[in-house]
């Protein structure tokens, strides 16, 4: 009798990389293969950074991001997408046009700010995402920075964040999380979803320990999709996953402590 290897679903995941391994491509891949989805990248950026900040950034060619997609869409179709750094007008253009006729749910972190607080994308840039990636997405995961970016005014408390993400929503994506509002003692994501309002509690930690949190939370829910779990459920573990990650976080290091998705058990 012959016995049939089970599939195993892939997550494609279109960023930038962060040398120190704690955010960016690199805790994508790592969230995805925690999660039992195979990995695959197009890397947009290169960042010289560690836990303490970012020394250097350079936006890959053009070019060169055209053909990493097509060799590896070519090869290996992804049941999900996430996008992560795109540092410019041209880099989200670009993308743009490559996901727009992929049948596979997308889910586009918005990334402008690291945890150091460099800025990791062209003012400008801010309008194109809104504009060419929320209409393709099937949600959009920004934390509250983020949101007052995007949106110009700041969020401060719950209240706040279930307008930014009714705001959101017009813009196109088809469901919007709202990471990390503080309530209290716990960390809280909002989820708005075919119309209906979804609060995720956490715990919440110290500043200190969440290097590349962000990251590590869409790659989950890409994961997720990709393994054909509705958006609801994709954020609900994404939230467990990175409530362990945060309180087990790597801490040999000399700043911001990164996510260790390694500890993790499902």
């Amino acid at each position: 009798m012959t016995t049939t290897t089970p599939r195993i679903p892939s997550a494609l995941t279109i960023a930038g990389s962060d040398s120190c391994g704690g955010a960016g491509m690199q805790a994508d891949l790592k969230t995805f293969t925690v999660l039992g989805v195979y990995g695959t990248s197009v890397i947009t950026a290169i960042t010289a950074q560690n836990t303490l900040g970012v020394h250097a950034a350079m936006q890959l060619p053009l070019e060169l991001v055209q053909q990493q997609f097509d060799a590896v869409t070519s090869d290996i179709m992804p049941q999900a997408i996430k996008t992560g750094m795109l540092a410019s007008v041209e880099m989200i253009e670009l993308v743009a046009g490559m996901i727009s006729d992929l049948q596979c749910p997308y889910v586009c972190d918005p990334v402008m700010v690291s945890k150091s607080g460099h800025s990791l994308i062209a003012p400008e840039a801010i309008a194109t995402i809104r504009q060419r990636l929320f209409p393709l997405a099937r949600i959009i995961t920004p934390n509250r920075f983020e949101v007052q970016q995007l949106l110009g005014r700041s969020i401060g408390n719950v209240e706040q964040a279930a307008e930014a993400a009714r705001e959101l929503a017009d813009m196109g994506p088809k469901a919007v999380v709202i990471k990390g509002i503080e309530k209290g003692t716990a960390m809280v994501d909002l989820v708005l979803h075919e119309g209906q309002l979804h609060t995720l509690r956490g715990d919440r930690y110290p500043s200190g320990k969440s290097h590349g949190s962000g990251c590590t939370f869409s790659a989950a829910i890409t994961a997720e999709l990709a393994k054909g779990a509705d958006v609801p459920s994709a954020c609900q573990s994404a939230r467990k996953l990175i409530d362990v990650a945060i309180r087990e976080s790597f801490s040999s290091c000399r700043g911001v402590h990164p996510v260790n998705v390694l500890a993790y058990r499902h």
